[in-house]
């Protein structure tokens, strides 16, 4: 449990959290699949496949070279999905597929970090109108997520516009410290993946959670504690006055990134059914 409590005539400090099995116990965009589905974006074949991606998402995840490879593909899939319709559908579901799925310990740790005086920042490579609306109901204090162009008639162009993924992660945390003034050596992360290293490294006290084998051997090796969350909890039933009202996310155009994080992990699972096969 956190003890110490801000001094706010020193530098401000913040704890970066990663989303998918660090707060919530799934994949953020897997699960808005079926919901994809009803909207009309993707068809069943493709919610068959991301249930399966989903099964290898909680089993071990995505390397690096994987990860690289659904940016690239899935700009292809979501070329031409209208944004406000995205936007609407996980506006609509929101609560009934996330509340569910929040470990008890993260939101613990996340009300334990405001009452010491810190904020709180998601950082999740899926997509930003997915964390976004997480983030608000987290009470997160600001949002970094993968982003993609929109054009004029309002859909996706499928283009990339930014990447939250790896180094630029850390990057984007770097960037926060210098406008928020955040002293990062009294700073807090939290992921599951090894591909975060850049960003636990990056803060004064790391942390690992529900680590995969590499960030495991990195952590010990580190000596970064490792958490074990297990506990998913509706925040009404964790927090029955839990009450934090929405705040300002750091990424605008919160129609956007989903549909990205959402196509990549159907692609990793196409090639896992490939790779069987």
């Amino acid at each position: 449990m956190l003890r110490d409590v801000e001094n706010h005539s020193s530098p401000r400090t913040a704890a970066f959290f990663d989303l998918d099995k660090t707060v919530i116990a799934k994949s953020s965009t897997l699960t808005f699949s079926k919901s994809f589905y009803q909207g009309g974006l993707i068809n069943r074949r493709a919610v068959l496949r991301t249930a399966y991606a989903q099964f290898v998402f909680l089993a071990g995840g995505a390397d690096h070279d994987q990860m690289e490879r659904m940016r690239k593909y899935l700009s292809a899939l979501c070329r031409g999905w209208n944004v406000r319709q995205v936007k609407e559908i996980v506006a609509e579901t929101l609560h009934d597929l996330i509340d569910p799925i929040i470990y008890d310990e993260a939101a613990t740790l996340i009300e334990e970090h405001h009452t010491a005086g810190r904020d709180v920042v998601i950082v999740s490579t899926s997509g930003a109108e997915v964390v976004e609306p997480i983030g608000e109901l987290l009470g997160a204090d600001r949002v970094v997520a993968t982003r993609m162009v929109v054009g004029d008639d309002g859909c996706f162009t499928g283009e990339v516009e930014y990447y939250a993924y790896g180094p630029t992660k850390a990057e984007a945390i770097r960037e926060l410290a210098e406008s928020e003034g955040y002293d990062l050596a009294r700073c807090y992360a939290y992921s599951d993946s090894v591909t975060d290293v850049p960003m636990l490294e990056s803060v004064g006290h790391p942390h690992a959670v529900n680590p995969d084998r590499a960030l495991r051997r990195e952590a010990l090796a580190r000596e970064w504690p490792i958490l074990d969350f297990h506990r998913p909890v509706r925040l009404k039933q964790r927090f029955p006055a839990f009450s934090v009202p929405p705040r300002p996310a750091l990424v605008a155009a919160a129609a956007i990134g989903a549909a990205a994080a959402t196509a990549g992990l159907v692609w990793y699972a196409s090639r896992r059914r490939a790779t069987v096969a």
